[in-house]
């Protein structure tokens, strides 16, 4: 990993902090690490897609971090993806909060939905991430995980097609504290939860 991203995972200690976790979270997360394992003893891939309204914040954050976790722990053939019910775009709060984080990110799209390069070690592989709705063709169409970040999208999305498994695991939106004091330190709060959780998801395979 890149020497900030070490630093703050040092400094975030996401192992201790497994105890912040409520038990009902954890039952949530050792639901989807049972999905995760059957597919590890199978020897199959596995696909992960973080879904909230707008893959615009949690599901980018969660999609990034859960990639982060599968390598940490060394389990392999796992690809994460992200995706909305609507399309708008990778919200430049999120990307400055994972800058923070000690992300490399960078972009040269000047679009309204750019595309954002986002690396974390040298030798892993770069992630692209714009929004983008759940059943883009760049997502898995068939056998992965549909993971749904939002309750709205939870919500609206009762079936969501191709997924061998389904499960709500919300976060509260960072977006409530746009343009106010408190924007970065919630932001922060979400983010460093998001790490704490998939950690703990890929701690337990």
């Amino acid at each position: 990993m890149y020497q900030e991203l070490e630093y703050y995972l040092r400094e975030l200690n996401p192992e201790q902090a497994f105890s912040s976790i409520s038990e009902e979270r954890k039952n949530t997360l050792a639901e989807l690490a049972g999905y995760i394992r059957d597919k590890v003893n199978g020897n199959q891939e596995i696909r992960l897609t973080f879904i909230c309204t707008h893959n615009s914040r949690r599901s980018h954050i969660s999609q990034i971090w859960a990639q982060v976790a599968a390598d940490y722990y060394k389990i392999k053939n796992v690809k994460c993806y992200s995706g909305g019910t609507e399309v708008t775009a990778f919200n430049p709060r999120s990307v400055k909060a994972m800058q923070r984080a000690g992300f490399t990110i960078t972009t040269s799209d000047n679009s309204n939905n750019p595309t954002y390069n986002v690396s974390y070690a040298p030798e892993a592989k770069t992630i692209q991430a714009w929004s983008k709705k759940y059943d883009d063709v760049l997502n898995p169409a068939k056998e992965f995980a549909a993971i749904m970040t939002c309750g709205d999208a939870d919500e609206k999305c009762p079936f969501v097609t191709g997924a061998d498994f389904r499960i709500p695991l919300p976060y509260l939106d960072p977006k409530i504290a746009d343009d106010t004091p408190e924007e970065v330190s919630t932001y922060d709060e979400r983010v460093a939860q998001i790490a704490i959780e998939m950690f703990y998801l890929f701690s337990i395979i």
